[in-house]
Parts: C-alpha cells; sequence; structure tokens
C-alpha cells in the first residue's frame, strides 16, 4: 500500500511540476495594463491590430517577441521620448509614459508581448 501512496504522490508531483512548467514565464495583469495605455492615451497612435499613426501592439509584439533584452529596450522606448517614425514616414517624439515604476512597466511591456 505505501508503494501505490507513494507512485500516486510522484505522479502529482509530476503533474504539478508540468503544469508550472507550461504556464506562461511571466503572467501580465491584462487590466492593469489596458488602464495604464488608457491613462497615457497611446490609443491615440496604437491600437491592438489596426495600425494607426504608430504601429499595433500586435505588430510591435511580433517585431520584438524573442529579441535579446527586449524588455529593457520596450522600457527605455516607453520612458525616454525618443523621436519615431510614423506610419505616414513622417518622424515625431514618442510621448514618455506616465509611470517610472518597475512593476507596471514590466507589466505594460509583458502585455504588449504577448499580443
Amino acid at each position: 500500500m505505501k508503494s501505490a501512496h507513494r507512485h500516486i504522490g510522484a505522479t502529482i508531483a509530476i503533474a504539478a511540476a508540468a503544469a508550472l512548467l507550461s504556464a506562461p514565464a511571466t503572467a501580465h495583469d491584462a487590466e492593469a495594463a489596458k488602464a495604464l495605455i488608457k491613462r497615457n492615451d497611446c490609443g491615440k497612435c496604437h491600437a491592438l491590430a489596426k495600425t494607426k499613426k504608430g504601429p499595433s501592439y500586435k505588430k510591435i509584439a511580433k517585431e520584438n517577441r524573442g529579441k535579446a533584452d527586449v524588455e529593457a529596450k520596450l522600457v527605455k522606448h516607453l520612458t525616454s521620448s525618443p523621436m519615431v517614425k510614423l506610419e505616414d514616414g513622417t518622424e515625431e517624439e514618442h510621448k514618455e509614459i506616465d509611470t517610472k515604476n518597475p512593476a507596471e512597466l514590466h507589466n505594460l511591456v509583458q502585455w504588449i508581448l504577448a499580443q
């Protein structure tokens, strides 16, 4: 009987480990990210799937997902007001996001990359 309990316990442990490994590496709070986007009027230039003045979040994710240091690069972009090339070929200064909170920035970048 002890052997059966050990087997069941080992099976449960393996299943739990597999569930953890198959979960996203970094979960994000979509509602908090969307609230930050709304608060900063990002929708003026960006949309989820549609190109506006700037690229869609889906396009940003596709172009950046998996790149080295992607989070640091996107955080720098959001917090440093760089010059950006718009979809029509003109350039303008990207609006700096109104937070320096690392957790909020991390959450926003993870939400963008998940699109």
